[in-house]
């Protein structure tokens, strides 16, 4: 029951949409009727600026990681075996499906990049950093966050199928299922950037205040 409970309770934590709550009491707009309408860490650095998009990117990766820890309330899992593990991917997987579909904003919400790193960076802090390695290269060569991300995402099972040899089956599963609907979340991003279409971004670049 208690096991419910705190995957509910995760998922609550995920449908708590910060770039819907810092563009509405910020800035007095719905950052989804914005931009690329996405609810997201990316289009609020495009609409909002540097300031809101980190406030954003900073919360959503936070919602990961706290979900996550709400595995620690859980007594049945003691830490260090694979019930443990089992059970901090199933809270994190709750929460980003509440930040995709959150219950609080009429399901509209984004697509789960940054939540899914805090999720990664919670359970196994290291392999996130490699992320972050991979992420930010892609994003200094090509200036796509939609290319950077779908690389991170690919890079993922890779380096824990390869680098960590990740025993837990479970977490393996989870990390070649979360590249995958990461790129088809991206489908259009991907026809964008075939097409020559896809915009880029600099994130040092100050935003106008006009929207």
């Amino acid at each position: 029951m208690l096991s419910i409970i705190l995957i509910t309770l995760a998922y609550l934590l995920g449908s708590i949409s910060t770039a819907l709550v810092v563009s509405k009491v910020g800035y007095g707009i719905d950052i989804r009727e914005h931009g690329s309408g996405n609810a997201g860490a990316t289009n609020t650095f495009r609409v909002l600026g540097q300031k809101a998009g980190i406030i954003v990117m900073i919360g959503d990766i936070l919602k990961g990681v706290i979900a996550v820890q709400l595995a620690l309330l859980q007594s049945n899992f003691p830490q260090g075996q694979d019930s443990f593990v089992n059970f901090e991917v199933l809270l994190g997987i709750a929460s980003v499906v509440g930040h995709v579909f959150p219950i609080w904003s009429d399901f509209r919400g984004g697509k789960g990049i940054a939540t899914l790193f805090g999720m990664v960076l919670s359970i196994q802090p290291s392999a996130a950093l490699l992320l972050i390695v991979v992420f930010v290269t892609m994003l200094i060569i090509t200036q796509y966050v939609s290319l950077s991300s779908i690389s991170a995402s690919i890079a993922f099972p890779i380096i824990i199928l390869f680098i960590y040899r990740e025993p837990e089956i479970m977490y393996r599963i989870f990390a070649v299922s979360a590249a995958l609907v990461v790129v088809l979340t991206h489908h259009k991003n991907i026809n964008r950037l075939m097409h020559g279409n896809e915009s880029k971004m600099n994130l040092f670049k100050r935003k106008s205040k006009d929207l």
